[in-house]
Parts: C-alpha cells; structure tokens; sequence
C-alpha cells in the first residue's frame, strides 16, 4: 500500500535538499541560472523526478542539463544523507515546461485582445440592422398604427360601443 502523504513529504524535502545542494556545493561553471521548480516521488519511493528551469538561452539550457547529469552522483548521496530513507531514490532531471507553456498562454491572451481591439474599432461606427427598437408595443399593427382608428371603431370594422 502507496502512502502518498509519505510520497509528497519526500518530494518536497528533496526539493529543498537539491536547491541547497546546488547553491552551495556544485561550483561547476556550466551550471546557469538553474530553478527547482518541482520534484514528485512515486508511491514506492524508488524514484524522484526533478523538474527544473533555466534562465537564459538554449545554450545555457543544455549546459546546465548536462551540469546536473554529471552532478546526479553527488546529488544522490546528499539526497540519501539528509532524508536517512533506507533506499535513495534515483534521480531523474526533466526541464520543465512550464514556462513555455505559459509564454504560449501569453501569446495566445495578446492575439485575441488585438482581435478584441480589431472588432471594437470596426464596430465603433456601425448602426444596427433594423430599427433601434425591434420590439412590438401594445396596441400596435404591423404598419405601427393603433388598434382603433379615428372613427372610435376597431381593426375589424365594428362600432365601438
């Protein structure tokens, strides 16, 4: 039986651990702007998956891609140290695509305000169809004449009395 409380608490404590661990003690140059940004543990506690961004340009990104893989090995025992579980989960880097996806939220929200603001610019100036009021009032015919006429009697003719 998978404990999932267990789970998350590993996940965030290797989190923290591997954030720390990167800050102080890797010094290699390779290694840019790097950001934990999430870690999860399966529910059997063998592995953790670490999901990181980068701040710069593609370059950067690999370089610090490959920065973390050669600095698993150290990462791992630290992890194992630290956590005192009885088996350290592997590690496994993944970037994270968050940013990405959420650059092309941003890109999708100005397309459609610039097609919002289109719309309102072409709309500015334009009357309606029909009449301003499309809706019959009581008491009127379709040519917009009262019911009664003049004479006092009604649409069909017979005398009002």
């Amino acid at each position: 039986m998978t404990d999932n409380a267990r789970a998350r608490k590993l996940a965030d404590r290797i989190r923290v651990i591997i954030a720390e661990t990167l800050q102080r003690r890797i010094k290699d140059p390779r290694l840019g702007y790097v950001t934990i940004t999430d870690t999860r543990v399966t529910g059997d506690l063998q592995q953790a998956t670490v999901f990181y961004t980068v701040y710069g340009d593609d370059e950067e990104r690999a370089a610090s891609a490959a920065a973390l893989e050669s600095a698993k090995g150290i990462l791992r025992s630290t992890v194992g140290r630290e956590t005192g579980v009885r088996f350290t989960p592997t590690l496994t880097f993944v970037p994270d695509a968050l940013p990405d996806n959420a650059r092309t939220i941003d890109d999708l929200l100005a397309k459609a305000k610039a097609k919002d603001a289109e719309v309102r610019e072409v709309s500015s100036g334009a009357q309606y169809a029909g009449d301003a009021d499309p809706y019959r009032k009581p008491g009127e015919d379709e040519d917009g004449v009262d019911d009664a006429g003049s004479d006092g009697s009604d649409s069909k003719g017979a005398a009002s009395e």
